[in-house]
């Protein structure tokens, strides 16, 4: 199966893991050619937050895709990437972390999805959920997961 789109999905917690993120979508996007899609998803909630410390006013015309192109964590992982040769674009989406993941991955007809996470005991997950694993059980293309070390 060709590899063309591979959605990179970034979130806050991500900065410790930036570089590991980077290159495991430049080692599969770098022989194929394949365009990442940097994607940062906000819940209404961090996606106001966010709004405010970046100064935006509520009646500002601002694009979901233009905040998360201003996210540390993006900006770092998509030097990365320039380095590295890789071709990409930046998304950012607002709703619930899981679920709009595998709505982004559908919407730009991702053939891999590449999240990051830490390693979480079943009782973890079971009493907090896990975004990873809702985007592993649901995603209509393989899913690779980076956690910390």
């Amino acid at each position: 199966m060709a590899i063309d789109t591979i959605l990179l999905a970034v979130g806050a917690k991500d900065e410790d893991r930036a570089e590991r993120l980077a290159d495991a979508v430049a080692e599969v996007a770098g022989p194929t050619g394949a365009t990442v899609v940097l994607a940062h998803v906000f819940t209404d909630d961090e996606y106001d937050t966010v709004l405010d410390r970046l100064d935006f006013g509520p009646t500002d015309d601002t694009s979901p895709d233009e905040v998360a192109t201003r996210h540390a964590t993006i900006r770092e992982i998509a030097s990365l990437l320039d380095d590295a040769g890789v071709d990409y674009e930046t998304r950012g989406a607002v709703g619930e972390h899981g679920e709009t993941i595998v709505n982004l991955a559908k919407e730009v007809g991702a053939d891999r999805v590449v999240v990051g996470g830490r390693r979480r005991s079943p009782t973890g997950k079971a009493v907090f959920g896990s975004v990873a694993q809702e985007v592993m059980l649901s995603c209509p293309c393989p899913v690779t997961f980076v956690r910390d070390e």
